[in-house]
């Protein structure tokens, strides 16, 4: 097993909202505990408002938590001055999910590309070289430099966002559904290039997507998270192969799959699904958040939230009443084009 990275102890997001004349604090990131582990690729996976998306921005202070500590090599990222944060910002990358808002249309590639080398210590004789070698790491050629973002379709502008993260010299690189305002057709390029790339420079990895089939062929580990929490956790051939969470198994299920045993089989371990609205973030249930729409929810699910436990597969799984260890295995490895 690596060595953590970054270790999330009890990290939250609170925002306020207003709600009828007043406010009212509604938790995008409920008190979240993990581990991102060196050289590893994990994948958080989740419905649109999991909180997915705010757990990567919150481990890189990119919106700034509520609580908790993040812990990298001794220190506490949370404790940190802004000018000592900005120093340690090149280690800690994202790529974000739309390439069209994500590159400044006004200046050049060669200029983005610059800024962020000289952000790093590259003397400006050295950047255009620099530059180029990203690109052709990403598979692009070196006269884009000379270019505006408007010249490039939606699948290369993410290559030069991905160029533009590894410019800083990352550890740790995190993709925010980097795939899902793309081409369905160029997709599984963009998810194979960062898995090489990731290979090639032994970074570590997060992973942000709705898609668990494709995560599961190659992530190490899993995180799944719903309602603003980490519901379960756990290798990723084991938890695609036997999810311990009802929420997992039914995300699974939605998948659409080629072996229908195989989705069948999901379905039956998981149970039908009662049709409920999901929980309020203004209004949040007692209990299990998810009992609502579980076909496996208890009695004491209406009133004692579930903590992650250890499953017996190795992983961990907020549930009261897990689903049994009864479906097929997923290979880890590229995906196909």
């Amino acid at each position: 097993m690596n060595a953590p990275l970054l270790t999330l102890d009890g990290l939250s997001v609170r925002y306020r909202v207003r709600h009828g004349f007043g406010h009212r604090e509604v938790a995008a990131l409920r008190p979240t505990s993990l581990e991102v582990r060196r050289s590893e690729t994990l994948a958080v996976v989740g419905e649109s408002g999991s909180g997915k998306t705010t757990l990567g921005r919150a481990m890189l202070r990119l919106v700034e938590p509520s609580a908790g500590r993040i812990l990298h090599e001794g220190a506490d990222l949370m404790t940190l001055s802004a000018r000592r944060m900005r120093r340690l910002r090149p280690r800690f990358q994202m790529v974000f999910q739309d390439p069209y808002t994500s590159l400044n249309p006004r200046h050049r590639i060669g200029t983005i590309l610059g800024d962020v080398l000289g952000h790093v210590g590259v003397p400006r004789s050295e950047r255009a070289e620099r530059a180029a070698a990203l690109l052709a790491d990403v598979g692009l050629d070196r006269d884009a430099l000379d270019r505006f973002p408007a010249a490039f379709s939606g699948g290369q502008r993410q290559r030069i966002a991905i160029a533009r993260a590894l410019a800083a010299g990352p550890e740790l690189v995190v993709a925010d559904e980097p795939i899902s305002a793309l081409d369905v057709s160029i997709q599984a390029q963009i998810v194979n290039l960062l898995v090489e790339l990731k290979r090639e420079r032994g970074l570590t990895l997060v992973f942000i997507s709705h898609d668990l089939d494709m995560v599961a062929a190659i992530a190490d580990r899993i995180a799944v998270m719903y309602f603003g929490e980490v519901v379960e956790i756990g290798a990723a051939a084991t938890l695609a192969a036997a999810p311990a969470h009802p929420y997992t198994a039914m995300l699974l299920a939605s998948q659409p799959r080629p072996d229908v045993a195989s989705a069948r089989a999901t379905i039956d371990a998981a149970g039908e699904r009662p049709a409920a609205d999901l929980p309020s973030q203004l209004d949040p249930p007692a209990g299990c958040p998810f009992r609502s729409r579980c076909p496996r929810a208890l009695d004491r699910c209406a009133t004692e939230p579930p903590a992650l436990t250890a499953t017996g597969r190795g992983g961990l799984a907020a549930c009261h009443n897990p689903v049994p260890a009864a479906q097929p295995h997923l290979q880890k490895g590229a995906v196909r084009a």
